[in-house]
């Protein structure tokens, strides 16, 4: 059984995307960044990050000038949690 992709990602698939750029940064990562990684226009960027950081999930960190984004406790915690419901809901032939 094949299983067809959705042809537009929903708002949690967009979050874990932004979240799974961040952490492959090694939890630092620049806005054009997450941008380019997560493929997302300037502007949705900017939503999303505000989002996320009113979830408390990541947070605007300056070092030498830069602005970077890094996962709280909170969301490494989620994606590890994510994960694993993407294994199980694969389990059973559902994608997310």
């Amino acid at each position: 059984m094949t299983q067809k992709l959705p042809k537009y990602r929903s708002q949690m698939r967009i979050y874990v995307d932004i979240m799974r750029v961040i952490q492959r940064e090694d939890n630092r990562a620049r806005p054009t960044r997450i941008l380019y990684g997560a493929n997302l226009s300037h502007n949705r960027l900017l939503k999303y990050l505000d989002e996320l950081k009113a979830l408390g999930v990541i947070e605007a960190i300056v070092e030498e000038d830069d602005r970077l984004y890094r996962l709280t406790q909170k969301g490494v915690e989620f994606l590890n949690q994510f994960r694993g419901v993407e294994r199980f809901a694969a389990a059973f032939g559902f994608a997310i």
